[in-house]
Order: structure tokens, then sequence, then C-alpha cells
């Protein structure tokens, strides 16, 4: 009786190993410094709406997860170069990205906004028209708009690049730039920590986040969708909603 017990102990041990092992694991990439979408929290543990929302997909769909932070400007080469497998990290569905990867369905809305220290007087004209620096992530859609409509627009402004948006207003309440311009959820997250007011948009139309995937990964794509919209029409998706508070 002892040997019969011992080998189903085997046998079902065994399956478990290997239905584990079947499992596929993708990487997905994200900033390491975009609160409250993505971030890397003291402990040194990926967290944030998208990285939370992520993992419940992976969980419902059957796969793992690695979430690995890398430099923004750099993380569409990396998902060409097959370095991560998706990137759902606060990214902008545009035309331009669009030519290159695939997008999910849209998740969220999110508008450009301009951010300065809480004492300023300045306005978002005073920015744009003004010899006024004013600080922006590099790599992103906002920096891109911003490079297209300055000459255009006959506007004076000089930008500054940063590797995040938070190092861009760590340098506006040290008085090094006079402005910042990124999403507004991270707007809205610097301004409850540091001391940094909301000045409102300038300008730029307002765009739509999705989940980015190489053009052949069509199967993946498709799991990401079933997953999104499954997670949209769950519980938890308004509880994430309540914990991250994006955009408010």
């Amino acid at each position: 009786m002892k040997k019969i017990f011992t080998f189903i102990l085997m046998i079902c041990l065994l399956f478990s190993v290997s239905s584990f092992a079947g499992k596929k694991t993708y990487i997905n990439g994200i900033d390491a410094n975009f609160p409250p979408f993505s971030y890397v929290d003291k402990n040194g543990n990926p967290t944030g709406f998208d990285v939370e929302a992520l993992n419940w997909i992976a969980k419902k769909m059957g796969f793992k997860v690695i979430h690995k932070p890398m430099d923004w400007d750099g993380i569409i080469p990396n998902l060409l170069a097959k370095k991560i497998d998706m990137i759902a990290a606060g990214m902008s569905i545009t035309p331009e990205r669009q030519k290159v990867v695939n997008f999910t369905i849209p998740y969220w809305e999110i508008k450009q906004v301009m951010v300065v220290r809480k004492d300023s007087n300045l306005t978002v004209d005073d920015v744009l028209k003004g010899k006024k620096i004013l600080g922006v992530q590099r790599g992103t859609s906002e920096a891109e708009w911003l490079e297209k409509n300055k000459s255009k627009k006959g506007w004076n402004f000089t930008l500054r690049y940063y590797d995040s948006a938070p190092l861009a207003v760590v340098d506006l309440v040290n008085g090094r730039i006079d402005a910042a311009a990124m999403d507004d959820a991270p707007a809205y997250d610097a301004a409850k920590k540091k001391p940094v007011k909301v000045l409102g948009t300038f300008g730029m139309p307002s765009e739509k986040f999705g989940y980015a995937v190489r053009k052949q990964d069509k199967e993946l794509l498709n799991t990401l969708n079933t997953g999104l919209r499954m997670l949209m029409k769950d519980p938890y998706w308004q509880e994430l909603i309540k914990k991250y508070k994006p955009g408010q």
C-alpha cells in the first residue's frame, strides 16, 4: 500500500511540475519611474496600476509575467530586439508607434499637462511663449509633440530632457527649470508629494494607453485583448482605479 501511495504521489508531483513548466513566461518592459502606472517600490519590486493589472490578466489567461524595468527611450527597440515580449506601462497609442508595433484595445485616456512650482505665477502661455526652460521625459509622445510644434507655432521655450517625469519634477522643485510637461497621471501624483501644481493642458490632443507587442505576435495580442476585456468588466478594475487614482 505504501509503494502504491508513493507512486501516486510521484505521478501527482510530476503532473504539477509539468503543468507549471508548461506555462508560457513573458517579459513585460516597464518604465521604472512612472507612477502611478509603473514604478519600482522602496523594496525594489515592480508595482503600479499596469503591473497589477497585467498580473491579474496573466493569472486569468494562464501565463507567467516578469516585469523588467528599463529606460523608456529604448523600450520599443528592446521589444523589437526580443529582449522583452510586451510593453504594459502607460504607453500612448500613436501613429508613429503603430507603424512598428501592434497595440491592444485602449484601456486608459490620458491628457498631457504642464506642471510648475506651487509658488509660481507662470501661466501655460508664459512658458510656451517666453524664454523658459521646459522639462520633458525623452522618448515620450509629449516630447515629440513639443519638438514638432515649437518652431511651427513660434514658441520660445527651451526643452530639457530627462530619463523620467519625476526627475524633471526634482529639477523643477530645485529651480533648475521653469516648468515640466508630462501625462496628467504622474503630474497629479507629483502634486500630492511635492510643492508643485498642475497648470493644465498645453494644446496637445489627449491620447489613449494600450499594451504594445511585436507585429508578428498576434496570438499574444489576442490573449492580452481577451484579458483586458475581462479585467475591465471585473470589480478588480475599479479596485485598481480606487487604489492608484490615475489622473486624479
